[in-house]
């Protein structure tokens, strides 16, 4: 399959678990997603988007990713640089949902200044409105 070795022994070691995390589904997310967590190999990123895929977890937020905070600050505060405190902080109002609101702003499109599609942020300022 192309893994390196790391991962594959994660694959088998989980399909191994493979009755004890089904049973997993009847937990809470955050119960789900501690048990996870605790199988050596898998972290908070891999946690959180096993739970929003594999188990539905409306709020499961994917800390740690390269570049979710940077969307997330861009497209809901306009600033180019974000980090995942400040993505929790834009987040919180969402709570319980905040899983859902990336998957929609993902969806959306938008790309930081940096970014290396087009900014589809509509441009508001004064001086594009002149010319």
């Amino acid at each position: 399959m192309g893994l390196e070795r790391r991962r594959a022994e994660l694959l088998r070691r989980i399909g191994g678990l493979e009755l004890r995390i089904e049973g997993w589904t009847a937990l809470p997310a955050a119960g789900a997603s501690a048990r996870l967590r605790q199988i050596p190999g898998i972290g908070p990123w891999t946690a959180a988007e096993a739970c929003a895929c594999a188990f539905g977890d409306p709020d499961a937020v994917s800390l740690g990713d390269a570049h979710l905070p940077d969307l997330v600050a861009w497209t809901l505060a306009g600033e180019p640089r974000g980090d995942d405190a400040g993505m929790l902080e834009l987040l919180s109002p969402y709570a319980g949902q905040r899983g859902r609101v990336i998957r929609l702003l993902q969806s959306l499109g938008h790309q930081d200044p940096r970014g290396s599609a087009r900014d589809s942020r509509p441009d508001t300022s004064s001086a594009s409105s002149a010319a």
